[in-house]
């Protein structure tokens, strides 16, 4: 695990370090020093921890006039334990949506398990997006299944053809474009 990187592709449209509007905000980060983990696999230094011992994240891009954040996830996303949904809501978030961001754009390609809890906190970011959405990409069908399972799909699009999005090889709002007629389309708006 510690050879997966986050995407780099498209450090030429925005750094999360470089933006002062971002939780990350002139954060350092070591090549070499390998000190985040996931049980007991090293991840490798340029992901962003959050203050979850088992999910991990990256803010790929975010776009402040379009209103929109993509953000690419590792590890096990723990509710049950860890409550990575009120961490992820309350540290990283409500910090770009105070900026203007409503849409998100959730990227769990190497998400390998998601762990229950209740639904407090994915019901109150839905109520704050108001006219805003959550849109997961590229979950592994079985985490599809377990946040179908747990009643919480309710609150973002997934599944479909969102479970197969050829994200990199897009400019980022090319992306945030597809995914947003995608959602508009199953919403209904």
């Amino acid at each position: 695990m510690h050879e997966l990187e986050p995407f780099y592709g498209w450090r030429n449209y925005y750094i999360a370090e470089e933006d002062p509007s971002s939780p990350f905000y002139e954060k350092e980060y070591s090549e070499f020093e390998y000190t985040n983990r996931i049980y007991n696999f090293y991840i490798h230094p340029q992901w962003d921890n959050f203050g979850s011992s088992t999910l991990l994240m990256k803010i790929l891009f975010v776009d402040y006039d379009e209103g929109y954040a993509v953000i690419e996830f590792i590890g096990e996303w723990n509710d049950a334990i860890n409550n990575d949904i009120m961490m992820l809501k309350r540290d990283v978030l409500e910090i770009v949506m105070a900026e203007g961001i409503d849409k998100f754009i959730f990227i769990g390609e190497n998400v390998l398990n998601f762990h229950e809890s209740d639904d407090c906190y994915y019901e109150e970011l839905f109520d704050e997006l108001e006219d805003g959405w959550m849109a997961m990409i590229n979950f592994r069908d079985h985490v599809v299944r377990e946040f179908c399972n747990a009643n919480i799909d309710q609150y973002f699009v997934c599944g479909g053809e969102l479970e197969d999005v050829a994200w990199r090889t897009e400019h980022p709002s090319q992306l945030y474009h597809k995914i947003k007629k995608i959602v508009s389309r199953r919403l209904g708006v």
